[in-house]
């Protein structure tokens, strides 16, 4: 049986946190970022995020397709 990626990649990331919060509770300062990185990230995140989503969701704006989507919808009800 194989170990999927996810799971490494979620495990590394749990033990990279663990090993951060050890290390800043002994009062070492392993990441060392201004307030000006921590901004910027949080700031790109925000955006990736939501940019992300955006393009993720179906965003109908002209009627056909505004219609479409009703009908998709009429249909998802009927269980077709």
């Amino acid at each position: 049986m194989k170990i999927k990626t996810e799971t490494v990649v979620r495990t590394a990331c749990l033990a990279l946190a663990l090993v951060n919060q050890v290390l800043t509770a002994l009062g070492k300062s392993p990441l060392d970022f201004g307030e000006n990185e921590v901004n910027e990230l949080v700031s790109s995140a925000v955006v990736i995020v939501t940019a992300a989503a955006a393009w993720w969701k179906n965003n109908s704006f002209t009627s056909a397709a505004l219609i479409a989507d009703e009908r998709l919808e009429q249909l998802r009800g009927k269980n077709i």
